[in-house]
């Protein structure tokens, strides 16, 4: 009689395991994959800026008789536009609180917001390559040039890309609210963003900072 319990309790033990694990198969651990995909994206995108910072540090101090960093670069604009990357950044995070609220609206607002301040960002660095432009400061005058354009324009290329994503997760959020799938594309977008962010101090600091002690 015993064992007939033990093997009953034993059958009833597994089937609660098997339960619960087709349970994680299909609900919290869904998101898993598309997560841990994202994040292998982010990385080899982050192996191709850090081609492109290694280009630039070799192309730095080949000026070809044109101008250096310190004759172009207008710091207190770049500075600028910094802080409008920085506070993009922390108005997202409001976004994100406001998702685990399960404030649809909040959400979308916070959004509008980041996109403007992330417009605003893009907005400001093309001016600044109109005016090195015009000044003839071009990308095929120098290699230092080249390296600039083309490092400081990829991360332009990208905030041009969550901008669009923004709007897209707008629509999204108003169309079919904060379902899973929302919540998960807007995680996703959050730690693209917060990427950006990362790689715009490096560029700040790496290109405009230490360009400027030149």
């Amino acid at each position: 009689m015993a064992d007939a319990i033990d093997s009953q309790a034993r059958q009833e033990a597994e089937a609660s395991t098997t339960f619960h694990l087709a349970e994680d198969d299909h609900g919290h651990g869904e998101s898993s994959p598309v997560l841990l995909g994202f994040w292998i994206y982010l990385m080899s995108d982050a192996l191709i800026f850090a081609a492109l910072f290694a280009t630039y540090g070799v192309l730095s101090t080949s000026y070809a008789g044109g101008p250096a960093p310190r004759d172009i670069f207008e710091l207190e604009l770049v500075a600028l536009n910094t802080a409008i990357l920085l506070v993009s950044s922390i108005t997202y995070g409001f976004g994100m609180l406001a998702m685990e609220a399960g404030k649809a609206r909040s959400v979308q607002l916070w959004l509008l917001v980041t996109g403007l301040l992330g417009a605003a960002f893009v907005s400001v660095e093309v001016y600044e390559f109109g005016k090195l432009i015009a000044e003839g400061a071009t990308p095929q005058r120098s290699g230092f040039l080249s390296g600039f354009f083309t490092l400081v324009a990829t991360h332009g290329l990208h905030v041009t890309f969550g901008i669009i994503w923004i709007v897209i997760m707008m629509v999204q959020v108003g169309q079919r609210g904060l379902i899973p799938e929302n919540k998960r594309r807007l995680m996703c977008l959050s730690m693209f963003w917060h990427f950006l962010d990362v790689i715009w101090i490096g560029v700040f600091t790496f290109v405009y900072l230490l360009g400027m002690l030149r």
